[in-house]
């Protein structure tokens, strides 16, 4: 299609809402329920205004299909002035073209098979930890302590770092990560001022590391070390400020998102008990013994089944990043011009009922052989293309190790007067953080008498 044809052809349907503001106002304010109204009137294409931004909202397969088949085409990556800052220019979700692909091949080392199957006996340890730690509360708030958790294991395996013993550098974090969505105008205090300072500490930390590793080498298995070492096809390796940045980079990936797909996994299976006994029966019928490998792991089918309607159900990121429209292109009879935003939803994509029978359902068996609804482009928690997540492998082990051993020997239950309505933005989380009473399993061998779960 030429260039001429192509502007002939008519813009999506909505509304740009106001001067300036556009419709900011209305998707801050509830941002499922602005994607939901707009869905129903215009379908899955239609263009608003949001963060400055003339943008083109897509939702579907055929949505994702094309963004994935046009980025680094007629389509870039674009970030918020606050991410570019506080990621830094060497991170790869800055990076286009040849230079995100040839960093990509690197960090891709850190996520091999073989350097994955290294992380499981860490991983393993540091739940047992968290999992006895709760059970000595009895009761608690699970979000945050599973933002502390996934923390834990991505410093330890990251860097090498025991962030569960350094609360120090738990809140340095929290500081900085608060920053990513924050207004980038620094002035003594504010939250993106606080955040510049807690990620120059963080870079402080790491370059401490580095310097520990390069004094005292050794055999430690994570994905700093990985890093250090990797090479691209030419024998070049990463320079110090780009380990550092994409370290940084994978800190908050591999810690916000498994947080909300945990929370989301105990809430669903606290609300679905038929599905936490079926998944319980197939850990009693395998009957491993500690400690589990991931052969082990290869074979809980059912597990895998209840992770993945988890992820397209409550997927913990609801929409894409921001793409910039470089070139004026054509998508289901519409203009998408030249300069605007464009970004897919992956919630909205995951009810498509086309695809998935009764999709507002909580159905692990979606997903069995027998009716595998997870057609492609249609299931989408990890993005896809060039831009798919680069610790996909990592997550599914995360959230599988720590499911097996948490539905083995433990109970939990809501506690009453909660509010546990989803809160969207910037990761999917219950309102109330998710309130638990917690307690370990009678085994069956012995005579219960506890009252915990009464």
């Amino acid at each position: 299609m030429t260039t001429l044809s192509k502007e002939r052809l008519p813009l999506p349907p909505g509304s740009l809402g106001l001067p300036i503001v556009g419709e900011m106002i209305s998707y801050l304010r509830d941002p499922g329920r602005f994607i939901e109204q707009r869905q129903q009137r215009y379908g899955t294409i239609f263009k608003t205004h949001l963060f400055g931004q003339k943008t083109v909202v897509l939702i579907g397969a055929e949505a994702s299909r094309f963004l994935f088949a046009n980025e680094g085409k007629v389509l870039s990556m674009t970030n918020p002035l606050s991410f570019e800052v506080l990621l830094g220019a060497g991170s790869i979700g800055m990076k286009t073209g040849i230079s995100h692909q040839n960093l990509r091949k690197q960090l891709a080392q850190a996520f091999q098979p073989r350097a994955i199957a290294g992380y499981v006996c860490t991983m393993a340890e540091i739940t047992r930890s968290y999992l006895h730690k709760w059970e000595s509360l009895g009761t608690l708030t699970w979000y945050p302590e599973l933002k502390k958790y996934t923390l834990d294991v991505a410093s330890k395996l990251l860097v090498g770092v025991d962030a569960g013993s350094d609360e120090n550098l738990e809140k340095v974090y929290e500081t900085w990560a608060q920053g990513l969505l924050s207004i980038p105008i620094r002035f003594p205090r504010s939250k993106f001022d606080r955040a510049v300072h807690a990620r120059e500490q963080l870079l402080t930390k790491i370059d401490q590391v580095i310097h520990q590793r390069q004094q005292n080498p050794s055999s430690q298995q994570d994905v700093l070390g990985i890093l250090l070492q990797a090479r691209d096809e030419q024998g070049n390796h990463l320079s110090l400020e780009e380990v550092k940045d994409n370290v940084l980079g994978l800190l908050v990936a591999g810690h916000e998102t498994l947080t909300s797909a945990l929370t989301s996994l105990c809430l669903l299976l606290a609300q679905h008990p038929e599905v936490l006994q079926a998944a319980r029966a197939e850990q009693e019928q395998l009957g491993f013994i500690e400690p589990l490998t991931q052969e082990h792991l290869k074979q809980m089918t059912y597990l895998d089944q209840v992770l993945k309607e988890v992820l397209r159900l409550t997927p913990p990121v609801v929409r894409s990043g921001d793409r910039k429209v470089l070139e004026s292109c054509e998508l289901s009879g519409y203009l998408i011009p030249k300069g605007w935003n464009v970004f897919y939803q992956i919630q909205e994509t995951h009810q498509d009922s086309n695809v998935y029978i009764k999709p507002e359902r909580f159905d692990p068996q979606r997903f069995a052989p027998e009716r595998a609804e997870d057609k492609k482009f249609s299931y989408i928690p990890f993005g896809g293309g060039i831009r798919e997540c680069l610790g996909k492998e990592f997550a599914r082990l995360e959230m599988k190790l720590f499911a097996a051993l948490l539905i083995r020997e433990y109970e939990w239950k809501l506690l009453p007067g909660q509010n546990i309505e989803r809160v969207l933005l910037p990761f999917s989380r219950p309102h109330d953080g998710l309130k638990v009473k917690f307690w370990r399993r009678c085994p069956r061998t012995s005579r219960c008498t506890s009252t915990q779960g009464n």
